[in-house]
């Protein structure tokens, strides 16, 4: 069971991601907005963080930078609608450790979170 934090503009998309990982037995922490998902993230362990690229007031990227400086041996997973090569190697450069194309599939999700959280505990 791992601290997760999810971050997306659109509310139903945290929503899906929170259902999806709740039924794995994940804690999932959604927001909306950059602000508050920072302030939690300060008071608060995160083992992982889902970050949307395109927020409402800063990028997933500068969001990402962010809370690595807080939290520098927490995973990150960026989701994205509008991949392009530049924004995957800006995100991996700055410490994600892997990258969705939304619409989100649940099993994609899934599998990549179990990856990345398997990767970060070193089994």
């Amino acid at each position: 069971m791992a601290e997760i934090l999810a971050l997306d503009d659109v509310l139903d998309a945290t929503v899906l991601v929170g259902k999806i990982l709740k039924k794995k037995g994940h804690v999932v922490h959604t927001f909306t907005e950059e602000d508050e998902a920072i302030a939690f993230a300060r008071h608060h362990p995160i083992d992982l963080a889902i970050l949307d690229i395109k927020l409402k007031k800063m990028s997933g990227i500068e969001v990402l930078a962010i809370l690595k400086e807080e939290h520098p041996t927490m995973r990150t997973i960026i989701l994205t609608g509008y991949p392009t090569v530049e924004t995957a190697r800006e995100a991996i450069s700055l410490g994600a450790d892997e990258y969705c194309v939304k619409p989100i599939d649940r099993i994609e999700l899934e599998e990549k979170v179990e990856k990345v959280l398997a990767a970060g505990s070193g089994d």
